[in-house]
């Protein structure tokens, strides 16, 4: 195994466990009790994933080095589309950003072809998870969306 794709998965896992403990530190701050749940059980989730990643890393290892083969700028574009999102969201509202967040994350992770077919079930099936999302915070866990 090379040593740097061992670095840099021991680095990126004490990065989330760190993440996530600030997260439940800050979550201390909340005056409402029920917007605790979710960011604490997201950080204990994370710390949890990323502790255990962490152990494994340093017992056995990986078979990969570093960021390994594949395309760079499939990576910066899913990176790009998230973050964009995000900085979208207060101004356009949760399901256009969320629109621009799957729109750059499929053409990031498309290898194939496109055709016809592959763009309408994509477009059909990735509306409908964002659409069913939506509902979800916003009707039944009555989550204030932008």
């Amino acid at each position: 195994m090379r040593s740097e794709g061992k670095t840099g998965s021991l680095l990126i896992s004490a990065f989330f466990v760190l993440a996530g403990i600030i997260t439940l530190w800050d979550t201390q701050s909340y005056t409402d009790t029920d917007s605790q749940v979710f960011p604490q059980a997201v950080a204990v989730a994370l710390i949890v994933c990323a502790g255990l990643t962490l152990i494994v890393t340093l017992l056995r290892g990986g078979d990969g080095g570093g960021f390994g083969e594949g395309i760079w700028w499939r990576r910066a574009l899913l990176i790009a589309s998230l973050l964009g999102a995000c900085f979208l969201m207060p101004y356009v509202g949760f399901f256009l950003s969320a629109i621009a967040a799957f729109a750059g994350g499929v053409v990031a992770a498309m290898h194939d072809r496109w055709t016809l077919k592959t763009v309408l079930i994509y477009n059909i099936s990735g509306l409908a998870v964002m659409g069913v999302f939506y509902s979800l915070f916003r009707y039944v866990l009555l989550v204030p969306l932008p």
